[in-house]
């Protein structure tokens, strides 16, 4: 693989801090708050290992040795059905603009189809426009309300799509 390619593959233990770093960043840089979000799960340091369980999967953005984002598929915590959540979906600026984000989403999408999930839920803020503008042109649609419970309750965007 040469160093400028951008490939999209599963996540390796070497990544684990990674990719903690690129989230975190990102985070930062969209001024979401520290608590209540995606910055303080403990997963983030250990996502190899997070993800490798049934009906479980996270990848990963690479060029070269750097790691630009990610995002993930794991069922729904504290829900009763056969519902996934993409998880963890951040870019760095580098990486946005260049279709990697719909990419990204079909191979999320794909794999929660082949372990036999019905449908995809998420959950945002109101401020990530362009993240919520990929949610919509995939077919994820508004939700009233959060479904289960991620612990991400300063999340106030909640979406669904069939599968």
């Amino acid at each position: 693989m040469r160093k400028d390619t951008i490939v999209i593959r599963e996540i390796e233990s070497e990544d684990d801090s990674k990719i903690a770093k690129a989230i975190r960043s990102v985070l930062i840089e969209m001024g979401v708050p520290k608590v209540g979000t995606a910055y303080e799960d403990k997963a983030l340091d250990c996502m190899t290992d997070t993800y490798n369980k049934d009906k479980k999967k996270y990848f990963v953005v690479v060029k070269g040795d750097d790691i630009l984002g990610g995002a993930g598929i794991s069922p729904l915590d504290n829900y009763e059905g056969n519902v996934c959540e993409l998880q963890k979906m951040y870019f760095m600026p580098e990486a946005r603009g260049k279709g990697l984000g719909s990419k990204m989403m079909a191979k999320c999408l794909e794999f929660a189809k082949q372990v036999g999930f019905e449908q995809c839920y998420l959950e945002t803020l109101p401020y990530m426009k362009d993240a919520r503008k990929l949610y919509r042109k995939v077919g994820f649609k508004g939700l009233e309300k959060p479904m289960g419970n991620t612990g991400h309750y300063s999340c106030t965007e909640w979406m669904l799509k069939d599968l």
